[in-house]
């Protein structure tokens, strides 16, 4: 299973990857691979929210799961190519898949998430 080292990641399974600022938030492989395939992902739009509240809901042919904020942040952009090619998330759930960007508003709470390591064993308890 693909975890790449450069990205933090949360319990509720979601990345982010910090640049500056600002950060790109999606949710793990092994999220992708236990949802199934992504048909549908519906993002707020323009919001604050902070950490661990509901920035949309991802349904796939399962299940419908909501998306929790890594961080407190403000959203400002949303991935367009989802709307027409949610199947991306499964595809490329750290590159192409991406969910969110958003303005970090409270950067202290980077360090609280999971590096790749902690992760890993994580999803292997």
């Amino acid at each position: 299973m693909n975890i790449p080292e450069n990205l933090k990641y949360s319990t509720d399974h979601e990345w982010l990857r910090v640049e500056g600022e600002f950060g790109y938030v999606g949710i793990t492989e092994f999220a992708s691979r236990e949802l199934g395939d992504v048909v549908f992902v519906e993002v707020e739009e323009d919001e604050e929210l902070d950490i661990g509240e509901t920035f949309g809901s991802i349904e796939a042919v399962k299940t419908v799961s909501d998306l929790l904020m890594p961080v407190t942040g403000e959203i400002i952009e949303s991935n367009e190519v989802l709307e027409d090619s949610p199947e991306t998330i499964n595809n490329d759930p750290y590159g192409e898949g991406w969910i969110i960007k958003i303005r970090i508003t409270n950067p202290s709470q980077i360090d609280e998430l999971m590096d790749a390591a902690a992760y890993a064993e994580f999803i292997e308890a």
